[in-house]
């Protein structure tokens, strides 16, 4: 049984930072390029950032770029996502899937909002 568990979010003031994880099983985690997600109230699933199966290899979309790194350790079946200066508009549930995602591994998420 395939599980994706993610974990790390809170309440965090503007400018502030935050470490995302995703913790994995139930499938050969090593072999898989994986990604993260992110869906605002009345918005989209929007994608992040990728990482491939070894780590060796990272892109991120324009609106984290320069601001986050993924990153993941495959000892521990784990996918990171390093979230700094944040913004209120980065406001939403964070979620981690593998790349290309499968619809049946999305977990529950987890909210990270920004506010003062």
């Amino acid at each position: 049984q395939v599980q994706l568990v993610e974990s790390g979010g809170g309440l965090v003031q503007p400018g502030g930072s935050l470490r995302l994880s995703c913790a994995a099983s139930g499938f050969t985690f090593s072999s898989y390029a994986m990604s993260w997600y992110r869906q605002a109230p009345g918005k989209e699933r929007e994608l992040l950032a990728d990482i491939t199966s070894a780590g060796g290899s990272t892109s991120y979309a324009d609106s984290v770029k320069g601001r986050s790194t993924i990153s993941r350790d495959n000892a521990k079946n784990t996918v990171y996502l390093q979230m700094n200066s944040l913004k209120p508009e980065d406001t939403a549930v964070y979620y981690c899937n593998t790349r290309p995602r499968r619809p049946a591994y999305w977990g529950q998420g987890t909210q990270v909002t920004v506010s003062s």
